[in-house]
Protein backbone atom coordinates (compact mmCIF):
# COMPACT_ATOMS: atom_id res chain seq x y z
CA UNK A 1 0.00 0.00 0.00
CA UNK A 2 2.92 2.36 1.19
CA UNK A 3 4.69 2.13 -2.23
CA UNK A 4 1.19 2.77 -4.23
CA UNK A 5 0.82 5.74 -2.37
CA UNK A 6 4.28 7.20 -2.38
CA UNK A 7 5.60 9.40 -5.44
CA UNK A 8 8.73 7.89 -6.02
CA UNK A 9 10.79 5.41 -5.00
CA UNK A 10 13.52 6.12 -2.09
CA UNK A 11 11.18 7.95 0.23
CA UNK A 12 12.67 6.30 3.31
CA UNK A 13 9.77 4.90 4.53
CA UNK A 14 7.63 8.58 4.90
CA UNK A 15 4.98 9.52 3.27
CA UNK A 16 2.68 12.98 4.74
CA UNK A 17 -0.74 14.21 3.80
CA UNK A 18 -0.72 18.03 4.27
CA UNK A 19 -3.53 20.31 3.87
CA UNK A 20 -2.44 23.26 1.30
CA UNK A 21 -2.73 26.54 2.35
CA UNK A 22 -5.74 28.41 1.29
CA UNK A 23 -3.56 31.56 0.49
CA UNK A 24 -5.59 34.78 -1.88
CA UNK A 25 -5.05 38.11 -2.70
CA UNK A 26 -6.80 39.46 -0.44
CA UNK A 27 -5.30 37.46 2.13
CA UNK A 28 -1.94 38.34 1.01
CA UNK A 29 0.18 41.17 3.14
CA UNK A 30 3.08 43.03 1.36
CA UNK A 31 5.48 45.42 2.88
CA UNK A 32 5.48 48.81 1.99
CA UNK A 33 7.56 48.46 -0.97
CA UNK A 34 7.07 44.84 -2.19
CA UNK A 35 9.12 43.01 -4.47
CA UNK A 36 6.81 40.45 -6.61
CA UNK A 37 7.72 38.04 -9.44
CA UNK A 38 4.21 37.38 -11.32
CA UNK A 39 4.18 34.59 -13.36
CA UNK A 40 1.26 33.98 -16.20
CA UNK A 41 -0.01 30.55 -17.29
CA UNK A 42 3.25 28.58 -15.47
CA UNK A 43 2.88 24.78 -16.45
CA UNK A 44 6.06 23.18 -15.46
CA UNK A 45 6.40 22.00 -11.94
CA UNK A 46 9.96 21.71 -12.13
CA UNK A 47 10.60 25.59 -13.40
CA UNK A 48 7.54 27.05 -10.84
CA UNK A 49 9.82 25.07 -8.00
CA UNK A 50 13.47 26.92 -9.25
CA UNK A 51 11.43 30.22 -9.43
CA UNK A 52 10.30 29.75 -5.42
CA UNK A 53 13.82 29.10 -4.36
CA UNK A 54 14.95 32.15 -6.19
CA UNK A 55 12.26 33.74 -4.65
CA UNK A 56 13.55 32.71 -1.26
CA UNK A 57 16.85 33.51 -1.88
CA UNK A 58 16.77 37.11 -3.45
CA UNK A 59 14.53 37.44 -1.30
CA UNK A 60 11.22 38.29 -3.04
CA UNK A 61 7.79 39.51 -0.79
CA UNK A 62 5.43 36.99 -3.11
CA UNK A 63 4.75 34.89 -6.21
CA UNK A 64 1.65 35.26 -7.46
CA UNK A 65 0.70 32.91 -10.23
CA UNK A 66 -2.00 33.97 -12.90
CA UNK A 67 -4.36 31.63 -14.84
CA UNK A 68 -1.97 28.56 -13.05
CA UNK A 69 -1.58 25.15 -15.62
CA UNK A 70 -0.38 22.97 -13.05
CA UNK A 71 -0.90 22.23 -9.64
CA UNK A 72 0.90 24.52 -7.27
CA UNK A 73 1.88 21.63 -4.83
CA UNK A 74 2.54 19.27 -7.32
CA UNK A 75 5.44 16.73 -5.71
CA UNK A 76 7.92 18.10 -8.56
CA UNK A 77 7.21 21.96 -7.61
CA UNK A 78 7.71 20.97 -3.80
CA UNK A 79 10.87 19.04 -4.58
CA UNK A 80 12.29 21.66 -6.97
CA UNK A 81 11.33 24.26 -4.46
CA UNK A 82 13.63 22.33 -1.83
CA UNK A 83 10.55 23.62 0.14
CA UNK A 84 10.47 26.92 -0.63
CA UNK A 85 7.15 26.28 -1.31
CA UNK A 86 6.24 26.40 2.01
CA UNK A 87 8.45 29.90 3.23
CA UNK A 88 7.35 32.13 0.31
CA UNK A 89 3.91 33.69 0.02
CA UNK A 90 2.54 31.92 -3.21
CA UNK A 91 -1.05 32.98 -4.64
CA UNK A 92 -2.70 31.20 -7.61
CA UNK A 93 -5.63 33.57 -9.24
CA UNK A 94 -6.73 34.97 -12.41
CA UNK A 95 -4.12 37.12 -14.36
CA UNK A 96 -6.58 39.83 -14.79
CA UNK A 97 -7.22 39.90 -10.69
CA UNK A 98 -3.66 40.17 -10.10
CA UNK A 99 -2.64 42.84 -11.92
CA UNK A 100 -5.71 44.51 -10.57
CA UNK A 101 -4.30 44.03 -7.06
CA UNK A 102 -0.84 44.87 -8.13
CA UNK A 103 -2.62 48.39 -9.31
CA UNK A 104 -5.20 48.91 -6.52
CA UNK A 105 -1.40 48.79 -3.97
CA UNK A 106 0.27 50.88 -6.13
CA UNK A 107 2.89 48.47 -7.67
CA UNK A 108 4.39 49.04 -10.93
CA UNK A 109 4.45 46.20 -13.25
CA UNK A 110 7.34 45.30 -16.08
CA UNK A 111 6.26 42.34 -18.31
CA UNK A 112 9.35 40.77 -19.54
CA UNK A 113 8.28 40.80 -23.22
CA UNK A 114 9.82 39.88 -26.25
CA UNK A 115 8.72 43.65 -28.35
CA UNK A 116 10.28 46.68 -30.12
CA UNK A 117 9.03 48.97 -27.10
CA UNK A 118 10.75 46.75 -24.51
CA UNK A 119 13.62 48.07 -22.40
CA UNK A 120 16.49 46.61 -20.72
CA UNK A 121 15.94 45.05 -17.34
CA UNK A 122 19.22 47.30 -16.53
CA UNK A 123 17.80 50.80 -17.55
CA UNK A 124 14.57 50.37 -15.32
CA UNK A 125 14.50 51.35 -11.69
CA UNK A 126 13.37 48.74 -9.43
CA UNK A 127 13.50 50.36 -6.04
CA UNK A 128 10.28 51.42 -5.49
CA UNK A 129 6.97 49.01 -5.07
CA UNK A 130 7.80 46.35 -8.48
CA UNK A 131 5.99 43.09 -9.67
CA UNK A 132 8.19 41.36 -12.85
CA UNK A 133 5.92 39.90 -15.16
CA UNK A 134 6.87 36.45 -16.44
CA UNK A 135 5.21 33.91 -19.29
CA UNK A 136 5.46 31.07 -20.56
CA UNK A 137 8.79 29.77 -22.49
CA UNK A 138 6.85 28.41 -25.52
CA UNK A 139 4.41 31.41 -25.56
CA UNK A 140 5.53 34.44 -23.13
CA UNK A 141 3.04 36.67 -21.74
CA UNK A 142 -0.42 37.22 -23.18
CA UNK A 143 -1.31 40.46 -25.11
CA UNK A 144 -3.56 41.46 -22.48
CA UNK A 145 -1.45 41.04 -19.45
CA UNK A 146 1.43 43.29 -21.62
CA UNK A 147 -0.82 45.51 -22.34
CA UNK A 148 -1.79 45.81 -18.84
CA UNK A 149 1.42 46.00 -17.48
CA UNK A 150 3.09 49.79 -16.78
CA UNK A 151 6.39 48.88 -19.07
CA UNK A 152 7.97 46.28 -20.96
CA UNK A 153 11.45 45.26 -20.06
CA UNK A 154 13.58 42.40 -22.42
CA UNK A 155 16.85 40.97 -21.05
CA UNK A 156 19.62 41.23 -24.07
CA UNK A 157 20.91 38.13 -25.52
CA UNK A 158 24.61 38.68 -26.87
CA UNK A 159 24.52 34.79 -28.47
CA UNK A 160 22.16 32.82 -31.05
CA UNK A 161 19.17 32.27 -28.76
CA UNK A 162 16.50 34.78 -28.11
CA UNK A 163 15.14 33.82 -24.80
CA UNK A 164 15.91 32.24 -21.38
CA UNK A 165 14.23 29.59 -19.94
CA UNK A 166 11.98 31.63 -17.53
CA UNK A 167 13.12 30.51 -14.31
CA UNK A 168 16.64 31.82 -15.19
CA UNK A 169 14.84 34.85 -16.70
CA UNK A 170 13.06 35.26 -13.06
CA UNK A 171 16.42 34.90 -11.51
CA UNK A 172 18.23 37.51 -12.98
CA UNK A 173 15.33 40.12 -13.22
CA UNK A 174 14.73 39.43 -9.57
CA UNK A 175 18.60 39.55 -8.10
CA UNK A 176 18.60 42.96 -10.64
CA UNK A 177 15.62 44.28 -8.66
CA UNK A 178 17.75 43.41 -5.60
CA UNK A 179 20.99 45.00 -6.08
CA UNK A 180 19.48 47.99 -7.08
CA UNK A 181 17.47 48.37 -4.11
CA UNK A 182 20.58 47.48 -1.94
CA UNK A 183 22.83 49.70 -3.64
CA UNK A 184 20.30 52.43 -3.54
CA UNK A 185 20.78 52.76 -7.55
Amino acid sequence: MFEKLAYREGSDGVLAVLHTPARTLATLHLPPNPLVLVLEAVEKPGNLGAILRTADAAPVDAVLIGDARTDLFNPNAIRASIGCVFTVPLVAAPMADILAFLKEKSVRTYAAALTPRAHAYTECNFRGPTALVLGTEADGLTPAAQAACDDTIIIPMMGRIDSLNVSVAGAVLAFEAVRQRQAGA
